[in-house]
């Protein structure tokens, strides 16, 4: 938005200025309740009185410089006791101060706007019962949104809250709060940055517990813990396990890091309407309320949930303890955090075959990002606060995850922990860059961090790696190399450290009998540990999930694959299979009705239930995006006959059972499915073991509405029956989701042209109005995308454009003609904001790597046919 962005420059020039000693922020809620009139609305939006007093040092003194404010009026302020006129010095989005002093307080006094966009301070009534739920999201430049601040993660300051909230509610903060005479007041923190601060308030289901833990020098560590959500979903929250997950998780980062949590309590607030999975703040963590499960979910969800908790709690010290300077080095934080959450997972609780999930389901992220246009190195040039919004990317998180999992094959895990533990004691409670992390790691594994760095950080791409094998008159192994290949824009050749893992039958089995791990550079590397193996039936470079790369096959392994892929014992080198396999759709290279093939006849043994759900994902992908028009329904059709095999062949009641029921209702698509629904629906239809609660209602009733077998009755009907937050989501989904060119344009305007939505309610009709099976109804709307996305994102926020823009991009519309529409936008709006050139960019790179895959699946019909 015109002068809300930050520049990486602005920060620097103020970050040198200027050092901050202390917030009191008082903020007064008491307004987040009843109805305004309607002279009251029209006046503008619900506010919130925002009273901040910043108390920070100039070493220039009589200099200039800003304080960071977005809020729709302002009172008052002051400056070391000079009263300033608020319509001379606040502009909408900045404080200018001038003359300051080498000492200096400044007090502001606010209206603040409550938000609908999970943006500040965010206001949600549940309709289930009309209670108000409020908390905050920052990340990266909000918190301005609430209260006046120097808004960049380096200049830290200790915070102290009070919060005057209406009577009956409970506050927290960052801090151990208590309330007296109606006011919240909450301890001092630690010197944190300002995107990390928080207030949760409001009558939210509170469940407590205690982390304790014997130091070893006669005292012990006390760690209070808090867990809450909405009233309404009071009756599915599983406290105890999620209590379980953070004392498992307490107990391995102090196992590993040697440094006692920093910040007192623990709290955990899991909110409604939320755009992320999770957030970071100390002591007082905010997750989206999704993460409380309504119905039944598999194993993968529960993994999902602990991977989340235990991320955030990583966070504690990579990310709150010690902080990045600028977003640019984002990767210190979230990449960390990234890894830890998996490492933790796999180390501390149930779930120990997480590193699967990782290496199938958080690397597609990766690699899908690696390869789009606007990829970038880990370490990023970040100029802008816009442009920190748009890297909290798959680059960011599961690229950088991949490639500290190679660092620790690199140096060694004593190595990397012991660097860790320096890094956070030589650096708590301030800000680092890429130098400072390398210097510990450096000093721990004695290995050269500049070199390494350079081609794992500072580069973008990622490299594919193909096994060439070499065999000798008596049919042993004479040479086995692996080749290296770049993309020619990353033409970057990076030092891996591999294992190649050689696999034959075995009593109808495909199991591993020789591995050789071994450091991959350059574009050919010869393995001489394997020489004189026998002849493999599979080589598996990567074996193991070491590094980060793309999996290549020869031809004999490849053909093996299509053979007998589901009777390889192993699951992490099934699923590294999988991944490859997909690798090689997206890039053209195997024909998406062969991917589809390999999972119609392989996934109904696939064990590990999160790679079995992402199967289900990506084939529905392949079929949607990948097939040609004239084969799409005859794939639809093998996905659905195959769904519907594996579900009346599973396990009654089992978790495998659900996922293929869900998966069923995502491609049912013909009458006689579509009625198998219904009677599931209804009760007329019945699988033994399946419980078809209110989420599997909806999953179910969504196909009905995309085909018209669900009018708007039905739909309210439903509603009725679940007539609480979570269902009205899914009502406006089913409702944007039906096949009526009146329906698509009420959902367009509603997108497009109002902001009445709340971001919640955005998604939902996002994802409804964009149905695979509507081409025709959602053609119009490609020319009219290109000539909305500039105004929306001048008028809307940050967050719910991105939605838009990226949730309309008309990739269904996949034609040569739409490519053409998208380069002529790009041609013509080359000075467009760069965050939303890249979302077109990236629209663009996916529709064409659709129709690279179409024409590859053209090109072997016709070469069968020949």
């Amino acid at each position: 938005m015109p002068g809300e962005n930050l520049s990486r420059d602005e920060a620097r020039e103020r970050a040198a200025l200027l050092s901050v000693d202390s917030y009191d922020v008082s903020l007064d809620i008491r307004s987040a309740l009843g109805d305004r009139t309607d002279e009251e609305a029209a006046a503008g939006p619900r506010t919130f009185r925002s009273v901040t007093t910043i108390r920070f040092r100039c070493n220039e003194p009589g200099a200039s410089s800003f304080a960071d404010l977005i809020a729709p009026r302002v009172t008052a302020v002051s400056l070391n006791g000079r009263d300033l006129d608020p319509g001379e010095v606040f502009d909408g989005s900045r404080v200018l101060l001038e003359d300051l002093a080498a000492e200096n307080e400044l007090v502001v006094d606010a209206q603040c706007a409550y938000s609908r966009t999970g943006e500040g301070l965010h206001r949600f009534v549940d309709p289930e019962d009309g209670e108000v739920y409020l908390y905050t999201q920052y990340e990266p430049a909000d918190a301005r949104r609430v209260f006046a601040n120097f808004e960049q993660p380096d200049l830290k300051a200790p915070f102290r809250f009070e919060v005057r909230a209406p009577e009956g509610w409970t506050v927290w903060s960052n801090g151990a709060g208590a309330e007296s005479d109606g006011v919240w007041r909450f301890a001092e923190t630690k010197p944190i940055s300002t995107y990390i601060t928080c207030v949760v308030a409001g009558p939210y289901h509170h469940v407590t517990d205690v982390y304790t833990r014997d130091l070893g020098d006669g005292t012990a560590l006390e760690i209070p813990l808090g867990a809450m959500c909405r009233k309404g979903l009071a009756p599915y929250f599983e406290a105890d396990d999620i209590f379980l997950v953070t004392k498992q998780g307490l107990d391995f980062f102090h196992d590993h890091f040697d440094y006692p949590y920093p910040f007192g309590k623990y709290d955990q607030a899991f909110v409604p309407e939320y755009n992320l999975g999770a957030m970071e703040n100390p002591g007082l963590v905010t997750f989206r309320e999704e993460y409380v499960f309504r119905g039944k979910v598999t194993q993968a969800s529960y993994e999902a949930r602990a991977n989340v908790i235990l991320h955030e709690m990583a966070h504690m010290w990579f990310g709150d303890l010690v902080t990045m300077v600028w977003w640019d080095d984002l990767w210190l934080k979230e990449s960390f955090a990234d890894f830890m959450g998996t490492f933790a997972n796999v180390g501390a609780t149930r779930f120990k075959d997480a590193w699967i999930t990782f290496a199938n389901r958080r690397k597609a992220w990766a690699y899908r990002a690696d390869q789009l246009p606007s990829t970038h190195p880990v370490t990023a040039d970040i100029r802008d606060l816009q442009d920190a919004k748009l890297n909290f990317d798959g680059i960011t998180y599961a690229k950088g995850a991949s490639v500290l999992k190679q660092l620790v094959a690199y140096v060694g895990q004593d190595a990397f922990l012991e660097g860790a533990r320096r890094y956070f004691k030589r650096h708590a409670y301030g800000n680092t860059r890429l130098g400072d992390l390398l210097a510990v790691l450096g000093e721990t594994s004695g290995r050269d961090m500049a070199a390494w760095a350079r081609s794992w950080l500072q580069t973008a791409g990622v490299n594919a790696l193909t096994p060439q094998v070499l065999l000798d008159e008596q049919g042993k192994v004479a040479e086995l190399a692996v080749v290296q290949e770049a993309a020619e824009s990353y033409p970057e050749l990076r030092p891996h450290r591999v294992a190649i893992g050689l696999y034959r039958l075995e009593e109808s089995r495909l199991v591993r009998y020789a591995r050789a791990e071994t450091d991959v550079a350059g574009p050919r590397t010869v393995v001489t540990e394997l020489a004189g193996q026998d002849a493999p039936e599979l080589v598996l470079v990567n074996d193991d999930d070491l590094t980060y790369c793309k999996i290549r096959f020869d031809s004999t392994s490849l053909a093996t694959l299509r053979e007998h892929l589901g009777t390889m014992t192993d699951p992490l080198a099934r699923a590294l299979c999988w991944s490859a396999l997909w690798n090689l759709t997206r890039d053209a290279l195997l024909p998406a009705s062969d991917f589809i093939d390999l999972v119609a006849r392989f996934a109904h043994g696939e064990s590990d239930i999160g790679v079995l759900q992402t199967l289900h994902a990506q084939a529905g992908s392949a079929v949607v995006h990948y097939l040609p028009q004239d084969r799409r329904r005859a794939g639809e059709r093998v996905l659905a006959e195959t769904a519907l095999r594996d579900l009346r062949a599973a396990a009654p009641g089992s978790e495998h059972q659900l996922a293929w029921a869900r998966f069923f209702a995502s491609v049912a698509s013909e009458p006689d499915d579509l009625a198998l629904l219904r009677g599931l629906l209804d009760g007329t239809e019945k699988f033994e073991g399946l419980v078809v609660d209110q989420e599997l209602r909806w999953a179910f009733l969504e196909p009905l509405a995309a085909h018209g077998a669900a009018d708007e009755a039905v739909l309210a009907a439903e509603l009725a029956r679940d007539d609480t937050a979570s269902g009205k989501r899914h009502q406006v989904r089913c409702l944007a989701a039906r096949p009526s060119a009146a329906v698509k344009a009420q959902a367009w305007a509603q997108l497009v042209e109002s902001d009445a939505l709340s971001n919640a309610l955005v998604e939902a009709t996002i994802a409804g109005f964009a149905q695979p099976s509507q081409r025709e109804l959602l053609a119009p709307y490609a020319p009219k995308y290109f000539e909305v996305i500039g105004r929306v994102w001048e008028e809307r926020s940050i967050q719910i454009a991105m939605h838009v823009v990226r949730g309309l991009f008309p990739d269904l519309q996949d034609s040569p003609e739409t490519l053409e529409a998208t380069d002529a936008w790009l041609a013509a709006h080359a000075s467009a904001p760069p965050a939303l050139r890249r979302l077109v960019l990236e629209g663009r790179d996916d529709l064409a790597r659709a129709l690279r895959a179409q024409e590859a699946q053209e090109q072997q019909g016709a070469l069968a046919k020949d």
